[in-house]
């Protein structure tokens, strides 16, 4: 009894992308690696310092050289003084969180898994539209440049997927025609 067509196997899709440049995942995978350690830093810093944070609150506004009676300095100095324990242990939970996520997507970045691709892809665009907000609230050269490079990382890693994409259609892979 023949096979039909729409019951042949399919073949699986990779668990590894061999087609992508590695060189340019390691580079993103670096990327959000270090936006990991870096917010695992400062919250450390935060948590380190959080008994006496609105001294440190006042100093850096000391050393910035920012008015006291500033509307800035007010709101700082404000949310310096609500920091209690239980809001730095959520800070804490919060920011292992986050960082153990972009641990893990820069794990399989580095490694080339296609799950990490495509993770990479849907959480860097997740992220613009505030980026985009950010920008046309206050274009300051920090809120440009978060938002350029996060645009090239979406960017990039869509033109990885529709490549790969494409190329599976070239081999076949989607089509129900029998080989």
């Amino acid at each position: 009894m023949p096979v039909s067509s729409s019951l042949k196997p399919r073949r699986l899709p990779q668990a590894v992308d061999q087609r992508a440049s590695a060189a340019g995942l390691r580079v993103v995978a670096g990327f959000e690696a270090c936006k990991g350690v870096i917010v695992l830093i400062l919250t450390t810093a935060v948590i380190l310092v959080h008994n006496r944070i609105e001294d440190y609150a006042e100093d850096l506004l000391y050393h910035l050289h920012v008015d006291f009676d500033h509307r800035f300095a007010h709101v700082v100095l404000d949310a310096a003084s609500k920091v209690s324990d239980a809001r730095m242990l959520t800070v804490g939970f919060a920011a292992a969180l986050y960082s153990t996520v972009r641990f893990i997507e820069a794990w399989g970045l580095w490694n080339r898994r296609v799950w990490a691709e495509w993770f990479a892809l849907l959480s860097g665009t997740l992220y613009l539209p505030w980026e985009i907000l950010k920008v046309a609230e206050r274009a300051t050269w920090e809120h440009i440049v978060v938002l350029a490079v996060n645009v090239v990382i979406v960017l990039y890693m869509l033109e990885i997927r529709i490549r790969e994409a494409r190329q599976r259609a070239r081999e076949g892979d989607y089509s129900n025609s029998a080989n």
